[in-house]
């Protein structure tokens, strides 16, 4: 063992103490400073400047190491001698002592200026003094790559044209486009191959553009054309997604009657698409339905549309559904059928939602805004088809399905009842009270309608709308009246009661109170048809001609082929004493009705009145055609005959009008007469 005092000697040699006459040893190294920042002569620095020179003042790689570079340098610290930092880059040392030679410290500088430029140059950070930058380089026109992207933008735009003029409805126009992009991607096709591998062809370009023109072809009813580009499309394995398009060459087929085929491209098509597209699957599926009704195939078509039901229920293949069950005559499917058709959703809500329940102004000046927006259309429109659907169906099935016309409906009535459609159930019963009208079994209509009596408003203003028009026709004008009277105070607003309570004032003559039910009707509904027609007869009755005009003319522009209006028009204008415009519309009443014997003869008499004498003979003598029987037809004709001194002929309706009339002896004076005029001396001997 090592004595004591051996190693404390040996402890103490490491052990410098702090000289106790000397304070500034106390902070010696605090003006010492690290090498690595030192910047002072960093212009100077090859390895520096190479990197700022760099993109984005990247590295240069290490294999660029200058030799020496990893060599240490002093390390200046508060508690030793300076010592060497290697370079992290491999370059030479910047700062400290190299080679013998300190260089000083400086600030860190700015971007773009140096000590350099402060020397013998201005201020320039940005490289301004360098002038402007050199112009862009000149895209070469010429050049065969930049000629086939003109030549594809050319076509795409034609493809676009040709989509716009059909949406705007020129079909013709859209063609020509369509044709015209074939023949440019063609030319675009040739052009690429003689430069490009085949694989650089645009397929996608080429898709559209025989899409389009086959989309073109079929609008023009182009079918052969139209199937020939789709076979294009179809055959071409390059063209991934073109075995859907043979759902369009099936609705070609659907157009052209050759339902076979259509239903096998169908079901082609069918085979393409995946279960994920539910929606266009259940299309096709309906379409295939539809072909096997048009050809007589109703089992097929029955399996279509059950498994449309069970899959995606609509209102459509329901009702298709009913339509072949009713065709081959299966009661009971087509009850089952009619409770799946009141079961589809209709994703509408079926609650009054723009009922205000305040006097907020604001709130109710929004519910009348958002009333009959949009989406508030197409809910209703959605709910009216599928009460026109229902409607039909029941009126269909209800004389089939049970033992009487009247169970049937009962039994319809109870399903609908039980559904969402609970306020059909009532437009149903009086809908049956309808068909009891059509029946003429007039005493079940008025029981089923008196059974509405104790209803809600509307379905009581409804019901008494029908009685009183029952009692009406019943020439019962008290019974009438008072069902009238009934109908209004239910409800208001009901344009069909306030038009069957001003036609009960009208049969008592009051033209002028009639006219004012008439004009309320309008006020709640301003295309009630009914309503305008009566009100121009009132106006007519109370002798205000220009306003009856206006009012008929108005209801022509809604019923353009009314024939009692345009034969309320002709009479104006001949009250108006002007006949040719009366000659003008009863012409065009002609061409809704020509074979009506009135209205030709009274085409007949305005003619006669203006001295057109072979008009009207023509006009009479088509009226005498269609209804041999009319006593004031027969005389004119009569009467022209002898005019132009064909006696014989007239002698025909004279004694026509002796059969009609045997108990006038006028005409068989005429007969004799005509007789004396045509065998003189013959005219005694008749009339003995």
């Amino acid at each position: 063992m090592m004595p004591f005092n051996t190693v404390y000697r040996k402890m103490m040699q490491n052990v410098h103490l702090a000289p106790e006459n000397d304070e500034d040893d106390l902070y010696s190294g605090y003006n010492d400073y690290n090498p690595m920042f030192d910047t002072e002569d960093l212009e100077n620095d090859v390895a520096f400047q190479q990197a700022a020179r760099t993109s984005y003042g990247r590295r240069p790689p290490v294999t660029a190491k200058i030799p020496g570079s990893a060599s240490s340098r002093p390390l200046a610290t508060g508690f030793g001698p300076k010592t060497t930092l290697p370079s992290s880059m491999g370059r030479p040392m910047t700062g400290g002592i190299q080679d013998g030679v300190s260089r000083p410290m400086t600030a860190v500088q700015a971007a773009g200026y140096t000590k350099a430029a402060m020397r013998g140059s201005s201020f320039d950070p940005l490289g301004q003094a360098r002038g402007p930058a050199p112009p862009l380089e000149k895209k070469n026109s010429d050049s065969p790559e930049e000629k086939l992207r003109q030549l594809e933008k050319k076509v795409n735009e034609l493809v676009e044209e040709s989509c716009v003029a059909n949406s705007c409805g020129d079909l013709k126009l859209a063609l020509e486009k369509a044709k015209e992009a074939g023949r440019q991607e063609r030319e675009l096709l040739r052009q690429r191959e003689q430069i490009t591998p085949p694989e650089n062809i645009n397929l996608d370009l080429t898709y559209s553009v025989l899409l389009n023109l086959a989309s073109q072809y079929a609008a023009n009813e182009m079918y052969a054309e139209a199937l020939t580009t789709y076979q294009v499309i179809v055959k071409n394995k390059m063209f991934t997604s073109g075995g859907i398009l043979k759902v369009n060459m099936g609705n070609i087929y659907l157009k052209q009657r050759n339902y076979s085929k259509a239903i096998k491209f169908y079901r082609m098509a069918l085979d393409q698409i995946t279960s994920a597209h539910k929606e266009m699957r259940m299309k096709i599926m309906e379409n295939i339905g539809v072909a096997f009704i048009k050809t007589g195939q109703y089992v097929d078509a029955i399996s279509s549309f059950e498994d449309i039901m069970s899959i995606s229920p609509n209102l459509k293949a329901g009702f298709n559904l009913i339509l072949c069950y009713f065709a081959i005559g299966n009661g009971e499917q087509m009850k089952k059928a009619f409770k799946k058709l009141i079961a589809v959703p209709l994703e509408v809500d079926f609650d009054d939602k723009y009922i205000s329940l305040n006097d907020d102004l604001h709130t109710n000046l929004l519910l009348e805004a958002i009333k009959n927006d949009s989406i508030s259309q197409m809910e209703r429109e959605r709910k009216s088809m599928a009460e026109e659907y229902i409607m039909t169906a029941a009126k269909l099935i209800a004389p089939v399905i049970e033992t009487s016309f009247a169970v049937g409906y009962d039994w319809c009535v109870d399903a609908v009842k039980a559904s969402h459609y609970v306020e059909l159930a009532n437009d149903l019963e009086i809908n049956k009270a309808t068909t009891y009208l059509r029946q003429q079994n007039f005493n079940q209509a008025l029981e089923t309608l008196k059974m509405f009596e104790k209803k809600d408003s509307r379905v009581k203003s409804a019901a008494a709308t029908n009685l009183s028009f029952l009692y009406y026709l019943g020439n019962e004008l008290a019974q009438a009246t008072n069902y009238a009277d009934l109908a209004v105070n239910s409800d208001r607003y009901n344009p069909a009661a306030l038009t069957n309570k001003g036609n009960t004032v009208f049969a008592n003559g009051d033209y002028e109170k009639a006219a004012e039910f008439y004009k309320e009707a309008l006020r709640n509904d301003s295309l009630c048809t009914e309503a305008l027609y009566n009100l121009g007869l009132a106006y007519k009755k109370l002798n205000r001609i220009d306003e009856a005009l206006d009012f008929l003319l108005k209801l022509h522009a809604i019923l353009p082929n009314s024939a009692q209006v345009l034969y309320q028009i002709a009479s104006i204008y001949e009250i108006m004493e002007d006949p040719n415009q009366a000659i003008e519309w009863l012409l065009q009443l002609i061409s809704v009705v020509p074979t009506d014997p009135h209205v030709l003869s009274k085409l007949g008499k305005l003619y006669d009145n203006e001295g057109d004498k072979s008009q009207a003979f023509h006009y009479y003598y088509e009226s005498y055609r269609y209804f041999p029987s009319n006593i004031e037809v027969i005389e004119w004709l009569g009467a022209y005959y002898i005019d132009t001194q064909f006696c014989e002929k007239a002698i025909e309706y004279f004694e026509r009008a002796a059969l009609i009339l045997p108990t006038q002896v006028k005409w068989q004076l005429m007969v004799a007469s005509c007789y004396r005029r045509s065998v003189p001396g013959q005219g005694a001997t008749v009339l003995n």
